[in-house]
């Protein structure tokens, strides 16, 4: 059976899609071009979290939509909407 841990707190890092990179697969934002709820610069995402949910223009998007490391954070196919396009990342740590 899983540990389940007592407490569990959100980390939320926004961006816009303008702050990213590549083309096609290869899109990505650093997790430096983010800021935290107290819109402070990120320097980094979680190393180890629960989950993590990612918002495109305040729609939650699909588990297929993207993969994060602790520098970046992965869209296939983001450099295809605008620029100005917010994003969200929603990490669960405990």
């Amino acid at each position: 059976m899983p540990l389940v841990t007592p407490f569990q707190n959100s980390l939320r890092f926004a961006a816009t899609i303008g702050d990213g990179t590549g083309t096609g697969v290869t899109f990505a934002i650093a997790a430096t071009a983010f800021t935290n709820d107290a819109g402070v610069a990120a320097t980094a995402f979680p190393g180890t979290y629960n989950y993590y949910n990612l918002y495109i223009n305040g729609l939650m998007q699909t588990a297929d939509t993207s993969s994060t490391t602790t520098t970046t954070i992965t869209i296939p196919g983001g450099d295809a909407l605008n620029d100005g396009t917010p994003i969200v990342v929603q990490f669960v740590v405990s």
